[in-house]
């Protein structure tokens, strides 16, 4: 992806601080393969953005791997570390102004099969004018036996907390960035990995998923992978290193 005449706001070349480490890929695609780009981050774009320009925003998310429709529920089951859980992520028909930018509100509650919640999380995601997604913040409260914790919480602008990118509008193999960065709160980085996978969930077979890696310098040797399908979303998010942890779409009602 390759953005032409941004506007300062958001559209910067990626700074080499903080950066992820990425793998070597050659710079240009193979015959009748995937787009690929050399290490080095997403074209035009600064990741994480300290100070996005309102401008550079859209209303709504409509991006095709990150589609986000007020009232579209997608419900996970969760098996592995920590036991079964299930998971449901709304689209809200409401919207937050974070640093200026009016972002969409998505809730996500996480519980065990005696129906008592464990997590509740409101997510904020803002689209650009591009097409590339990105989240501001996240306003999370974790349950355990009587108590509550927020220690996940964080919004852009914040504490030096700075939106990072969940989904790029058109993803190559080798695309690399910050996804959230709250310093010692919410570090997560992401890979692009294939464009090509093809994973069968409770709800139906998919194929040409876009696969992610997701890992995090606040939970050293845990690697994650989440699968996308276009015009869906996340249809599973396995854990391949730190743990056994995995997340698989049962249902989902369009909004």
């Amino acid at each position: 992806m390759t953005v032409r005449g941004a506007r300062p706001g958001v559209r910067r070349v990626l700074a080499a601080a903080g950066a992820v480490a990425l793998l070597s890929v050659t710079a240009s695609s193979c015959a009748g393969g995937p787009p690929t780009i050399a290490p080095s981050g997403v074209d035009g774009l600064e990741i994480p953005t300290p100070s996005p320009d309102p401008h550079d925003f859209v209303d709504g998310v409509d991006n095709r791997w990150f589609p986000l429709e007020p009232g579209t529920v997608w419900t996970y089951r969760s098996t592995g570390d920590g036991g079964d859980r299930t998971e449901v992520v709304t689209v809200l028909d409401r919207t937050r102004v974070v640093q200026g930018v009016t972002t969409t509100g998505v809730r996500e509650v996480t519980a065990g099969d005696d129906g008592v919640v464990d997590e509740e999380t409101f997510d904020w995601y803002a689209q650009d004018t591009d097409g590339n997604v990105w989240r501001f913040g996240a306003d999370t409260t974790a349950y355990h036996r009587g108590s509550r914790g927020t220690r996940h919480t964080w919004e852009a602008g914040v504490d030096g907390a700075e939106a990072g990118l969940v989904m790029a509008a058109r993803p190559r193999v080798g695309d690399g960035y910050v996804q959230e960065h709250a310093p010692g709160v919410a570090e997560d980085r992401a890979m692009v990995l294939s464009l090509t996978e093809l994973r069968t969930v409770p709800l139906d077979e998919y194929d040409d998923l876009v696969q992610i890696e997701e890992t995090s310098p606040l939970r050293p040797g845990v690697v994650e992978r989440t699968y996308y399908a276009s015009g869906v979303g996340p249809v599973l998010r396995e854990t391949v290193a730190g743990g056994s942890e995995s997340a698989q779409l049962v249902s989902l009602t369009r909004g």
